[in-house]
């Protein structure tokens, strides 16, 4: 089996103005896929807004530059992630494919592995 990162990347703006109603509904959505692939989840979490973000980059001389909130600016921001488990690309897509977002899309990483 190989682990897949599964990147939810959504509209910030949409979520901030969803009602209560539907972030509810969107979050028994998250329950619901969890319990459908339960045998291929290995962790996930939401995410606090940017702009709760520190962004840290290396300077040219060696020291660091620490800002508050995200380096780029984008409409779509990383929201949340799944770890899953599966046999190959293909089987993780099809698990990727079943997550709720409704304000954007995903994005699904293979982790590397060090030997």
């Amino acid at each position: 089996m190989s682990q897949y990162l599964v990147l939810i990347y959504e509209d910030e703006t949409a979520w901030a103005n969803a009602t209560e109603a539907e972030a509810g509904k969107i979050l028994a959505e998250h329950g619901e896929f969890g319990e459908r692939n339960r045998s291929s989840l290995s962790g996930g979490n939401a995410l606090q807004p940017t702009s709760a973000s520190t962004t840290i980059r290396r300077d040219s001389s060696g020291g660091f530059s620490v800002t508050d909130a995200p380096f780029a600016e984008t409409k779509e921001a990383l929201g949340g992630y799944y770890l899953i488990e599966a046999n190959d690309l293909d089987e993780a897509i099809e698990v990727a494919k079943q997550v709720p977002a409704p304000f954007g899309g995903v994005e699904v990483h293979p982790i590397r592995t060090f030997d």
